[in-house]
């Protein structure tokens, strides 16, 4: 059966909080980046965890432990169990020991959270290439700190044959002071040292969704993260919705550029919107219509912007003409974006929308 093509981003009447059961949130760039929280963050998950939404932490990043990230979720005011936590390095380990033998050496190129998940599986992290018997080599983020000669020690392993997995690929990782490289950097670094191809387990690979859904038991699951790439990819390929709020790596342009398996079921600037509902984005003239916002794709090659009451470049008015009837305040922008991405991406269908959105990004104050 074929999938449909999301062309535009959804409604629900409802709270998201009340509409699923389960939030599968991203941390780095959702939860908080670089070790603090982001903004709205801590209060609107203690809002949806009081309100009854079972909420689940499923990040890529293989440093920390399950423990060590409850922690510190703990300290930023959110309070929260282990069980709650589900790292890649936990689906890596998984995917190794259906592999390998009980209680076989894995070379550990990354840090603590890889060894703990290894040993729960009944794996023996080991630090060497040249460890007997070593079974596998398994490489996930080491955190700014991590020794340039870690890459070296797996290569000599892999280019003797030993089989390769990463954790994750995700090229960059959001911080306090910037975007960083983050483990799909080092995996090319030992790619191109060895031409060897690694198992991968994280978002948006089948393994980490499976960790997911064996850990949470959810049965409504919502995927909130950053990361169009892996977060909003893994829920397109595990069939779950899935919400992207702009307090990450992913911005408005390259939102309305998206292919079909990186657009979200829903779009929001920060975790406030766990707790509203989704407004309609209905088809108005030759464009579609959000809030008060019409985004036209003109056959000029530009995406266009207009408040209801305006009269846009190619002659048409807004969605309710040259009267003015909704008025000139209140207007939000993520309405106007919502309004573009149905634009882009219908125009787009199956491919990346390549329409000249910056003057449209501009009036709403997101380019």
């Amino acid at each position: 059966m074929t999938r449909q093509i999301r062309t535009s981003p959804a409604a629900c009447d409802q709270s998201l909080h009340q509409a699923y059961d389960t939030a599968l949130l991203d941390l780095d760039g959702v939860v908080y980046a670089g070790g603090r929280a982001i903004g709205h963050a801590v209060e609107s998950l203690a809002a949806a965890r009081a309100d009854g939404m079972h909420l689940a932490y499923v990040t890529n990043n293989a440093l920390r432990t399950p423990e060590a990230v409850a922690e510190h979720l703990g300290e930023l005011g959110i309070p929260t169990e282990a069980a709650e936590v589900i790292t890649s390095a936990q689906a890596v380990a998984r995917l190794i020991a259906e592999q390998v033998e009980p209680g076989s050496k894995v070379l550990v190129i990354g840090g603590e959270g890889l060894r703990v998940a290894l040993r729960e599986r009944g794996l023996v992290p080991v630090e060497s290439a040249d460890e007997e018997g070593l079974a596998a080599v398994v490489q996930g983020y080491g955190g700014p700190d991590l020794a340039w000669g870690r890459f070296a020690e797996a290569s000599y392993a892999i280019n003797r044959g030993v089989p390769w997995y990463a954790s994750n690929t995700d090229l960059t990782i959001p911080g306090a002071r910037g975007i960083a490289p983050g483990n799909g950097a080092a995996v090319e670094v030992v790619r191109i040292a060895t031409g060897a191809e690694p198992q991968v387990a994280g978002k948006p690979l089948p393994p980490m969704h499976r960790e997911t859904v064996l850990r949470t038991g959810a049965k409504r699951p919502l995927v909130v993260g950053d990361r169009l790439d892996t977060d909003i990819e893994g829920a397109f390929n595990g069939e779950v919705d899935s919400l992207l709020v702009l307090t990450g790596v992913t911005d408005a342009e390259q939102l309305l550029r998206a292919e079909p398996r990186h657009r979200p079921t829903y779009v929001d600037r920060d975790l406030r919107g766990l707790l509203a509902g989704q407004p309609e984005v209905v088809p108005a003239a030759e464009g579609f219509r959000c809030g008060g916002w019409t985004a036209v794709a003109l056959n000029s090659g530009v995406l266009e912007l207009c408040e209801d009451d305006e009269t846009g470049a190619d002659g048409a008015y807004g969605a309710y003409g040259a009267d003015g009837a909704v008025g000139e305040a209140g207007r939000d922008p993520l309405d106007g974006l919502r309004a573009l991405c149905a634009a882009a991406w219908t125009a787009a269908a199956e491919g990346a929308c390549e329409l000249d959105a910056a003057k449209a990004l501009a009036r709403l104050g997101l380019q």
